[in-house]
Order: C-alpha cells, then sequence, then structure tokens
C-alpha cells in the first residue's frame, strides 16, 4: 500500500488520476493574475503570425478561425465547448475571444501527441487560464459533460458528428449556438445526413457558411 504522506508519490498519482478523467488541464497558477487586454491581445496576435503557415493535423485554417472569434465576440458567449482540439488553431481563435468576454472554453482531443502540442501552443500563445485541455474520447466524455453551453464547435470523427449533435442539443442554452465545420458544398453522405438532422430540429435556425476552409454550419437556439 502507497503511503499518502510520501510527497514522491503523491505528485505522480495525482497525475495519474488527472489523465484518467481527461482533465490534465492546461492551466496557469491561479496565483498568477490575467495580464491585461491590451498585453494578452498582442501576445496572441504575435502568436498566430508566427504560426501562420505552420498549422497542420487537421487545424481548421486562419478564415474559419477567425470566424469563428467572431460569432463568440457578436453573441457575448462564455460557456464554450470544442469537439476536436487537434494541435490548438481553433481554440485558440475561440479562448482568445473568450477571454473577452469573461468564459472558458473546455476543448476535447483523443490523440495524446496532438494534446501534448496543443498544450504547448496554449501556453506559448498565453491563453491557458480560458481552457480545460481534456484528453479524452470525445465519444464517452462529450455526453458525460453537464453544461449548459452557449457555444459548441464540432471538428472531430465525421461520421460522429449526428451523434455529437444529438449528445449536446439537451445542452445547449437558450440563444447558444452549435458550429460544425466542414459543411460546406455538396450535400452527399455525412454531411447530408447531419444537415437533415440539424435543419428538421425545432427550435434551431441554421444557415450554411461556405469558405475556403471547409464551411461551417451555424444553428441557433431559437427557444427556451
Amino acid at each position: 500500500m502507497t503511503n499518502p504522506r510520501n510527497p514522491s508519490l503523491v505528485c505522480p498519482l495525482l497525475i495519474l488520476a488527472a489523465l484518467a478523467v481527461g482533465r490534465l488541464d492546461a492551466q496557469e497558477p491561479p496565483s498568477r493574475p490575467a495580464p491585461p487586454q491590451e498585453e494578452l491581445d498582442a501576445r496572441v496576435r504575435r502568436f498566430l503570425d508566427e504560426n501562420r503557415r505552420l498549422w497542420r493535423d487537421l487545424n481548421v485554417p486562419e478564415e474559419d478561425g477567425r470566424r469563428l472569434h467572431e460569432l463568440v465576440l457578436q453573441k457575448g458567449f462564455t460557456r464554450a465547448l470544442e469537439i476536436g482540439t487537434s494541435t490548438g488553431h481553433s481554440a485558440i481563435w475561440i479562448a482568445w475571444a473568450l477571454s473577452k468576454t469573461g468564459g472558458k472554453l473546455i476543448t476535447v482531443e483523443i490523440d495524446p501527441g496532438r494534446h501534448r502540442q496543443a498544450l504547448q501552443n496554449f501556453e506559448r500563445a498565453g491563453l491557458s487560464r480560458y481552457i480545460d485541455a481534456r484528453l479524452a474520447d470525445a465519444h464517452d466524455l462529450v455526453p458525460k459533460l453537464e453544461g449548459p453551453f452557449d457555444f459548441v464547435f464540432i471538428d472531430a470523427d465525421k461520421e460522429w458528428y449526428t451523434n455529437y449533435f444529438r449528445a449536446v442539443l439537451p445542452k445547449l442554452a437558450p440563444g447558444g449556438c452549435i458550429v460544425a465545420h466542414n459543411v460546406g458544398g455538396a450535400r452527399r453522405g455525412w454531411v447530408a445526413e447531419f444537415l437533415q438532422v440539424v435543419e428538421a430540429t425545432p427550435g434551431l435556425e441554421t444557415r450554411v457558411e461556405n469558405s475556403r476552409g471547409g464551411g461551417l454550419s451555424i444553428s441557433c437556439k431559437t427557444g427556451t
């Protein structure tokens, strides 16, 4: 049996426990004060400029990242969920907006390597305090999240989009929006299935915005 008073054993056990539930978050020490917004904005812009042509691993393009940022700011969203972190490009755009609205993002990634790289990117961009980055299988974790959320971005395994949508819809706050990536262009296969379900859902207003990055569907809750 382990000795709970031995610090050399306690720390590794705490880390393993956090990893087991996908909650080893990328957060700055709580005692560190948040930087002024102007300083943070400059740091994020510098990070994005320096890495503009370096995003790989299924990250969204800059055009779509900017659109996500705009949506959060326009609606004043504060409780965001992202399904599919990759290495963090979209999360950075979302969290940057949340830093201005007083919100926070939960983002879920299943691949350990991409998750680690995302944590590093969040720290370098200065946005770690606004992001709860979880290493987990979204198929299992998303249905268990309590919510409510006012902004959800889906950009993970495409054949599971409809399932993700159904899992988060009951947790969507009035006025909140569910945004899905790569749904522009022709309506075939999983895209057709997903949009058919979304557009037939009562209490939602849905529009599709095409872009060079694959397009976004934006579905906002109109009822209570």
